[in-house]
């Protein structure tokens, strides 16, 4: 589990396939062998860990589901280590399950995503959206999509100030509003599903 907030702002160093290997400093720091880190939001296993590296393999059900199948070497990449239960919870929970592929609309500082249309139902105003890994507050829902405010030193420190329109971008909704959904359907009058 995560929180959303991208500890450190790493690089693809190389890519083979569903192969990566991603320069970064924080996160290898009491990483070991078989530890998550979400990269870009997507949780991923570090198959191998170096001096300022690792290594992670990607299935190719998470090259389809995600935007890293859109990773070369030199590209940014949002990181970040699994919550500690003595840490604070400083985004709110995040599993790197990514629920699907955004894409932007318009750049930050008010970054408007569009987003595809079975999770649109999962996003209110005012709640919680995972873009790219980060941890972010819908400012204005949209019939296809989300607008979100990023702060200067989200853009400066994350992915999210350098994507540019076109570009695309992993959506993770909140879990509770999933969890949610699934115990109510079952309640609900045939009418009302």
């Amino acid at each position: 589990m995560f929180t959303g907030i991208v500890e450190e702002l790493g690089r693809v160093r190389s890519r083979d396939g569903g192969r990566f290997t991603f320069e970064a400093r924080e996160v290898v720091d009491g990483t070991s062998v078989g530890d998550s880190i979400a990269v870009n939001g997507c949780c991923l296993t570090a198959t191998e860990v170096g001096a300022g590296w690792w290594g992670a393999e990607a299935v190719e059900e998470t090259l389809a589901r995600t935007n890293l199948s859109e990773l070369a070497p030199g590209d940014a990449v949002n990181l970040e280590r699994p919550v500690r239960l003595v840490d604070r919870l400083g985004g709110h929970i995040v599993q790197g399950h990514v629920d699907g592929i955004g894409e932007v609309v318009r750049p930050a500082p008010l970054l408007q995503v569009r987003m595809p249309a079975e999770l649109t139902r999962y996003v209110v105003q005012k709640g919680s959206i995972t873009v790219d890994g980060c941890s972010l507050t819908v400012v204005e829902v949209l019939h296809d999509g989300f607008t979100v405010a990023i702060i200067p030193h989200t853009a400066r420190v994350t992915t999210l100030g350098r994507r540019q329109p076109g570009e695309h971008v992993n959506l993770e909704v909140d879990l509770l509003a999933k969890y949610l959904e699934r115990l109510v359907e079952d309640r609900l009058p045939d009418a009302l599903r």
